[in-house]
């Protein structure tokens, strides 16, 4: 009776599923020839920009997901913990 107990402590806080599926952005393209460059001049600032700021969004994204993790980590630690104190009783 006393593993079944643990056994659901540790299920109970189990992993929370945390991955949100950050994406890192897509390069923009750039073309080789300067001719392309110089015409095509205004849509790359525009791709360079969009990217810029969904690679800040990809950062903040990643951000969260480390300090989730990182929460789920000392919960489970601590699970852990009283488990092995749990056991020890035995």
């Amino acid at each position: 009776m006393r593993t079944w107990g643990v056994a659901m402590l540790v299920m109970a806080c189990g992993t929370a599923g945390f991955a949100q599926g950050c994406m890192a952005p897509a390069a923009p393209f750039m073309p080789a020839e300067l001719a392309d460059i110089r015409a095509y001049a205004d849509l790359l600032r525009e791709d360079f920009e969009i990217y810029f700021t969904d690679a800040q969004a990809y950062f903040r994204c990643l951000e969260r997901e480390r300090r989730a993790v990182f929460d789920e980590v000392q919960q489970l630690t601590q699970a852990y913990a009283q488990m092995i104190e749990l056991l020890a009783q035995e």
